[in-house]
């Protein structure tokens, strides 16, 4: 008896060894783009329904929305300005306000994976341009994670190496410093779907 225990012990730890846990904070930014996969086409459909609306529903409230992944994930542009005073990284009262509509997004841990990804214009050298980025993005996490739940939030900083225009004018400086909020479907979002209805904020913590 107590050999037999021992063969269904040995197989569950060998089971549990063998389950590849994937960590996001150790993928890179596409790769938490790219996942989870939505296979299913009603789920996806269900899930690029959802998406849309809300996105009606930010773009109503002047915030700059676009979407990707057929839909599936939405991306939030506020530019760095709003959000700090020239060469800081500190969050200003206006700032915060701004974000302070997305914090409803994490109130369902596992609803969404929130990508914060910190860009800059090209003034200044290329360390000071991702120190600038990582100080912003951090002191947005932070922010984050002083008000609600950062379980399924990634910063990334990305300096001046994906500027959105050419970095020819001010104005175009301008729009390169911003913070892109990448609202990714998650595994409680996608298990709704294949539920066949999208609830959010149905799971509290």
């Amino acid at each position: 008896m107590l050999k037999y225990f021992l063969c269904l012990l040995f197989a569950f730890v060998t089971i549990v060894s063998s389950a590849k846990v994937v960590d996001i904070y150790d993928l890179s930014l596409d790769e938490n783009l790219e996942t989870p996969v939505i296979k299913n086409e009603k789920q996806a459909l269900k899930i690029q329904d959802f998406q849309h609306k809300l996105a009606v529903s930010l773009i109503e409230s002047n915030y700059d929305v676009e979407s990707m992944r057929d839909g599936e994930i939405l991306v939030i542009t506020i530019t760095s300005d709003q959000l700090f005073e020239p060469n800081d990284s500190i969050l200003t009262y206006h700032g915060k306000e701004l974000l302070k509509p997305m914090l409803k997004y994490l109130k369902t841990p596992g609803f969404y994976k929130m990508l914060l990804v910190m860009h800059s214009d090209n003034t200044g050298s290329e360390s000071y341009t991702m120190k600038m980025s990582c100080g912003r993005v951090n002191a947005v996490y932070d922010w984050f994670d002083a008000n609600g739940d950062v379980d399924y939030v990634v910063p990334y900083a990305l300096g001046s190496t994906e500027p959105y225009v050419k970095n020819d004018s001010m104005e175009n400086r301008r729009k390169n410093r911003r913070l892109e909020i990448y609202l990714v479907p998650n595994t409680v979002m996608i298990e709704q779907a294949k539920r066949g209805k999208i609830i959010f904020n149905s799971v509290t913590k």
